[in-house]
């Protein structure tokens, strides 16, 4: 059981669980993004609903509702909640140029199609009025979607090179458009209220899944109407919720979930999920080696997030913004310390300027500002007010890495730089751990991403000052 849920001991708990009889009727799957919670909870849908006892469990189980489940195809799966579907999209994309001939790098494409497609259900979107704004790339990413599975037949030809990467390029297109415009930004009540009638109807096979993918994403009345349904889930139904952070959850909704924990995977686990998911020998052997220059900022558990988020577009003008955001950062907090009477200002400070700053010049943006809500306003109208999904998580990923690199210099240029290694390690957490909150409060609690990049400028300001006062 769950052979493709990876380095994950919650795996193995859960089949425990079904051997003996223990599964919950509601279950939380919880640790950090691109752990294998949604991939758990698809399974689990599986196995419950498999129709062959000698083989229950088993990835490459024969009976039809095997074949079903594992296409995504399945009557009785429901899929709700917002996650990026874009990236893992283009990733499987890749994989699949690399080897369109593996039926398993096939049906990793298919499903990363089917995932974003399944929310589209016309169980979730009956009578909606904006379904009509998107049946035009729901159809056109549909009609892929059958081209693709078309080339799943056995002894049939593959079509020429060229042909696979204008289907890719097509399918690509037409996802992230269907993604951009009719992904909201959270769990509509209406939707959870549709699934909720949902799972009360008699399945079509053996078992139904209902999977909440980032349930702490929900609104209000999402949350409440969902509650209603724990309170007396069906017998016929199993209901996963995933999310990041346990405590993001209400209390009352956390008292009826069984709670599996997704631990962060340690970097040669990471990388085996690249090579054996994604089938990028090169990059999870760069890895492994330390050497894969995109993800050696990510830290332990984020290595298959950063190279899932490697594939998106990312406008050229992030990384010298995010260093215009940290020079200013820095440029105000030595103003203030000036302003109080500081003779001199602490290396760490002088090393984020003299690092960030030239970037930021360089791509056309100026010199640091003191004022932040000018630094704002700039990013702001140069990234659209951070309307592009997951624009927002990518440029805190950026600033952070700028801030870890300028930090390093107060240990290559000792003579210029004379800072203890401890002080470089506590700076270091301050940005962490404010960015951290950051990012918590705009994809965990909704919060806008302009207020909340305000008050990051206005907090690190402050803190920076703040303790390199009590250290110098």
């Amino acid at each position: 059981m769950f052979e493709n849920v990876l380095g994950q001991p919650a795996a193995a708990q859960l089949a425990r669980d079904i051997g003996e009889g223990l599964l919950a009727p509601s279950m939380l799957f919880c640790g950090p993004p691109a752990s294998g919670k949604g991939t758990a909870g698809l399974e689990l849908g599986r196995i419950l609903s498999c129709e062959n006892a000698a083989s229950r469990g088993a990835w490459n189980c024969s009976c039809s509702a095997c074949s079903h489940h594992r296409s995504l195809s399945h009557p009785d799966i429901l899929l709700l909640g917002l996650r990026s579907f874009s990236a893992e999209i283009a990733a499987s994309s890749a994989a699949f140029l690399r080897e369109p001939g593996t039926p398993s790098v096939r049906l990793l494409f298919q499903r990363s199609l089917r995932k974003l497609l399944a929310r589209f259900s016309p169980v979730l979107w009956e009578d909606e009025t904006k379904f009509g704004k998107i049946r035009g790339p729901l159809t056109a990413l549909e009609e892929d979607a059958d081209d693709l599975s078309a080339l799943a037949g056995e002894g049939r030809p593959l079509p020429p090179p060229e042909a696979l990467k204008k289907l890719c390029g097509r399918i690509l297109k037409n996802a992230s458009k269907l993604e951009a415009e009719g992904m909201g930004e959270g769990v509509p009540v209406s939707q959870i209220r549709r699934a909720a009638f949902w799972s009360r109807l008699a399945p079509q096979g053996k078992h139904k899944l209902l999977l909440i993918e980032n349930a702490d994403r929900m609104s209000e009345g999402g949350r409440n109407s969902l509650l209603k349904i724990l309170e007396e889930p069906p017998g016929t139904v199993t209901i996963v919720l995933t999310s990041p952070r346990e405590e993001s959850l209400l209390p009352t909704i956390l008292s009826r979930l069984r709670p599996y924990y997704f631990a962060p995977r340690i970097a040669s686990l990471e990388a085996e999920v690249i090579r054996r998911v994604f089938r990028d020998p090169v990059y999870a052997d760069a890895l492994g080696a330390g050497r894969a220059e995109k993800n050696r900022d990510a830290g332990p558990g984020k290595e298959v997030r950063a190279y899932l988020d490697s594939f998106l577009p990312m406008p050229g003008n992030v990384l010298p913004l995010a260093a215009f955001f940290a020079a200013s950062v820095a440029y105000a907090a030595a103003v203030d310390l000036r302003r109080r009477g500081g003779n001199s200002l602490p290396p760490p400070l002088v090393a984020l300027g003299k690092y960030t700053a030239p970037i930021a010049e360089a791509a056309g943006f100026g010199r640091p500002l003191e004022d932040l809500r000018a630094v704002l306003a700039k990013v702001l109208g140069e990234l659209e007010n951070f309307e592009a999904r997951d624009l927002f998580s990518q440029f805190l990923s950026r600033l952070l890495a700028l801030v870890s690199e300028s930090f390093k210099s107060l240990l290559v240029s000792p003579q210029e730089f004379p800072a203890p290694h401890s002080h470089w390690i506590l700076y270091n957490d301050i940005w962490k751990n404010t960015v951290k909150e950051t990012d918590i409060a705009v994809n965990t609690y909704n919060q806008n991403p302009a207020l909340a990049l305000e008050r990051l400028g206005t907090e690190l300001r402050r803190a920076l000052g703040e303790r390199y006062e009590t250290v110098y």
